[in-house]
């Protein structure tokens, strides 16, 4: 005879799963979600679609001073998101975009008074 599996109820103190869709986050777009709710910096809308590299490294630097959710120091924010955007973009991102985005960081240095 088989033993039936024995049933636990969830205590009153425990955590409550939420199984409700608009509460999860899609695990194809999670570095979409990092960059919306991350606390390095609020990001301008269309800041990684600019064509100008300088252009760019303005927005994050204006993002970077203006941003009261930041933790590290202004230059470093600031190129931690946009290194985490060329990171997670990965073999999607055109080749042409990413020297832009290569170039955004050498422009991002210059503003801040960082020499190479």
């Amino acid at each position: 005879m088989k033993a039936k599996a024995k049933r636990t109820r969830r205590s009153a103190n425990s955590p409550r799963r939420s199984t409700r869709k608009r509460d999860q986050v899609d695990p194809r777009r999670w570095s979409a979600h990092v960059m919306k709710t991350s606390n390095a910096l609020d990001l301008e809308s269309g800041v990684f679609t600019q064509r100008s590299p300088h252009a760019i490294a303005a927005s994050l630097k204006r993002s970077a001073l203006a941003s009261g959710r930041r933790k590290a120091e202004p230059f470093q924010s600031a190129m931690s998101m946009l290194n985490f955007h060329i990171n997670r973009s990965g073999r999607g991102l055109a080749p042409e975009r990413r020297r832009i985005l290569e170039r955004a960081k050498v422009e991002l240095r210059k503003l801040f008074g960082r020499a190479q």
